[in-house]
């Protein structure tokens, strides 16, 4: 685990705002990964960005020790060079098993703000499948993707009979307070999995919809399994009508409603509508938002807003906590072993061969009249013996490996000073003729 890193930053120690910096352009991940790459010298890498945190997570592409690269992600993700102490204040580092243990709670929803969503897993796994398009992903990050997805499926039938928290259920909670006794529809902005939750809890509420999307299409295939009217997003900016709410949750990188649209929301609303934003960065400005009169719920609120409900939902998730310790230990186990596999063969391979030396010095002297059947007998006598011998310290530092940093390994094998002997050999456990 040693050569495992993650680099990021999210909700509980940044705003929105300051995640939203490191943030990079959804239509542009794909064009600037080999960049990121290059950066962390060639390491293998998953970037994921959400609407309240960004990861880098990366693997070294020789086993070498994860470093502190910080600065690197710093780097390439603001496009200059940090101020002294500035990439460590902006972002959170985590190496070797802390980062294996950080990328399965994440997966399975406990770093979450709303512990225990589900849609973070989705997220994981397109981040994922973007690397291994883009081809920065390898075969330590594949495993470990896979195993901390496996994970999060393993949260899923544990949590099956229940309905698994989301922001989405809170904003729909201040909606339903905010249009008590209203009859105009809640306009949702784009087609997210936020928007689309915060669609179906409010139209099962019996609420009337807008499905408002750049492609009018798509929004009229949603609109209508909902019952719902719909336009495109030009048409909505321009003439807005009559609303008691806009839920934004679009992709883009920048405002999708500005000034003048937000002053046209206002205008035409027979009350003040209330704005929920869920962008990263955010689909509406603040100060545009305050301009125009109207009330804006950001990232930054709802985050706020769900400390209460969190330590409840961490409670109820404590087994989950416990599966991911089991996994950690048996994942532990199997990269130590596989990290050390070809030195713990040749270490059985110098036995082996000093048994064998040994053998064939005593067959060369005082057994030298033996015949060939009782020399090929002893001889395998010598190689069993020695293959056993060789079990208990190869099955102890198998076991250590996985507790013990790569130092006191090598260490081990240094100590040990055992080589394989050729064939060939003259005798002289360790030397080869020359």
């Amino acid at each position: 685990m040693d050569h495992i890193g993650v680099v990021g930053l999210s909700y509980r120690h940044a705003n929105a705002e300051d995640v939203a910096r490191f943030a990079i352009p959804k239509g542009e991940i794909e064009a600037r990964l080999p960049a990121l790459r290059a950066a962390l010298a060639g390491a293998e890498l998953v970037f994921l960005a959400t609407c309240n945190r960004v990861e880098v997570i990366f693997a070294t592409h020789d086993d070498s020790a994860a470093q502190d690269l910080r600065g690197a992600v710093f780097r390439v993700l603001r496009g200059r060079d940090p101020e002294l102490g500035e990439a460590n204040e902006a972002l959170r580092a985590w190496t070797g098993e802390a980062a294996v243990e950080h990328v399965f709670l994440l997966a399975c929803g406990l770093n979450s703000a709303q512990a225990g969503e589900h849609e973070i897993t989705t997220q994981l796994r397109k981040a994922w499948d973007t690397a291994r398009s883009v081809e920065v992903c390898g075969p330590t990050l594949n495993r470990l993707m896979s195993e901390a997805l496996s994970m999060a499926n393993r949260v899923r039938r544990l949590s099956a009979a229940t309905r698994p928290p989301s922001l989405a259920d809170l904003a729909v909670k201040k909606l339903l307070a905010h249009c008590e006794g209203r009859g105009e529809p809640i306009a949702l902005l784009g087609v997210s999995p936020m928007t689309r939750r915060c669609g179906q809890s409010l139209h099962e509420a019996g609420l009337a919809l807008l499905i408002v999307n750049r492609s009018a299409d798509t929004a009229h295939e949603w609109a209508q399994s909902l019952g719902a009217r719909s336009m495109s997003l030009d048409e909505f900016r321009v003439s807005p009508p009559a609303v008691n709410a806009v839920v934004l949750a679009a992709g883009a990188f920048e405002a999708i409603l500005d000034a003048a649209a937000l002053r046209a929301i206002a205008r035409f609303a027979t009350s003040s509508p209330l704005i929920i934003d869920f962008g990263l960065p955010p689909n509406v400005e603040p100060w545009a938002a305050d301009a125009a009169g109207l009330k804006r719920i950001g990232m930054n609120e709802l985050i706020e807003a769900t400390s209460e409900q969190r330590l409840t939902e961490l409670v109820r998730l404590a087994p989950v906590r416990a599966a991911i310790d089991e996994r950690l230990a048996r994942l532990r186990g199997e990269l130590a072993t596989r990290a050390i596999g070809r030195r713990l063969a040749d270490l059985r391979d110098s036995f082996e061969g000093i048994a064998a030396a040994q053998m064939d010095e005593l067959l060369a002297e005082e057994l030298r009249d033996l015949p060939d059947e009782e020399r090929q007998l002893l001889r395998r006598f010598a190689k069993t013996l020695a293959r056993r011998l060789a079990h208990l310290p190869l099955a102890g530092i198998r076991a250590a490996a996985a507790h013990a940093n790569a130092d006191t390994v090598d260490a081990f094998f240094s100590a040990a000073r055992l080589q394989r002997v050729p064939h060939g050999h003259d005798g002289n456990p360790g030397k080869e003729n020359s």
